[in-house]
């Protein structure tokens, strides 16, 4: 019954959704990108689309993203939504955190990567325009993405973290204490391997269309680079989801090492208290800013 229900509650949803789109004016965009796509698919092959494609959306989004947080370090009055004011970023550490990337990004990640046509043919995975899911589909498809990588990284991330194993691998993602966004993927290659099966996981289950893959791609980083910027912005779209851990959820954890284990949202270190560090710090931090306004 609790299964029926459930299955009619979201197809509500979605009718619901679906009737408020046949209301919006067409996107003008969509035109050009269906033109795009379809001359991709007349001069490539699906090898080619799978593999390079991937390897294309990921380099260039990785570091696009990356790029208001290196600019902010720059900008004086950005410093103030800097977390950890008393860390500034090096060249020496953001240098040494690139080549790192660039090692894990070619000889770590691009091999997986080369799976990616043998992977979509496997599951009968479509790569046709007609066969692309819808926009509100896309995105609750990526969401459900999230929820399934958030679950495995809490736990997988906890793991890492026991006293035995912690020396030998995670420890290498933790070598800065206030993160920057380039940092995000800045780790052992085996943690790249286990924290990053928790991806693979959501595309195995919601996946219908290529798309998907580069759309939860393109989600994943920019949730873990705007975690690990180091900066708290104000007006941040991100903080519109719900339950998102955010900057200083995560930028918690690396000052602290201890706590706040989860990617993407909050409710598994609230269910098994591994955030009550940082809710006493938070609270700590109000005490302090309180007795600061009644001095002034």
């Amino acid at each position: 019954v609790a299964m029926n229900d459930s299955v009619n509650i979201l197809n509500s949803a979605y009718l619901a959704v679906e009737y408020i789109d046949s209301f919006l004016p067409d996107n003008p965009l969509q035109q050009p990108f269906k033109n795009a796509w379809n001359y991709m698919l007349d001069n490539y092959t699906k090898f080619q689309i799978a593999t390079w494609g991937s390897l294309i959306v990921h380099e260039v989004s990785y570091f696009l993203l990356c790029v208001p947080g290196f600019v902010f370090q720059f900008i004086p009055y950005m410093q103030k939504y800097k977390i950890q004011q008393d860390k500034p970023e090096t060249w020496e550490k953001q240098w040494k955190c690139f080549k790192t990337l660039l090692f894990n990004h070619f000889f770590i990640q691009l091999p997986l990567i080369c799976g990616t046509y043998y992977f979509t043919e496997f599951f009968n995975i479509p790569y046709e325009w007609e066969e692309m899911p819808r926009w509100y589909v896309l995105v609750a498809q990526c969401f459900g993405c999230a929820v399934i990588e958030d679950a495995w990284h809490y736990f997988l991330h906890r793991l890492l973290h026991h006293k035995r194993i912690y020396k030998y691998i995670h420890k290498v993602h933790h070598e800065f204490v206030s993160p920057f966004g380039m940092q995000a993927e800045y780790a052992h290659p085996l943690e790249t391997l286990i924290l990053g099966t928790g991806f693979f996981i959501g595309i195995i289950v919601f996946c219908n269309h290529v798309i998907l893959l580069w759309a939860w791609v393109i989600c994943r980083l920019m949730e873990t680079i705007d975690v690990h910027s180091g900066y708290d912005v104000p007006l941040n779209p991100l903080h519109l989801v719900p339950f998102y851990a955010g900057a200083r959820f995560h930028d918690f954890h690396h000052m602290n090492f201890i706590g706040n284990y989860a990617s993407t949202f909050t409710w598994w270190d609230r269910i098994f208290g591994t955030d009550s560090q940082f809710i006493a710090y938070k609270e700590k931090e109000k005490q302090q800013q309180l007795i600061t306004k009644k001095k002034a």
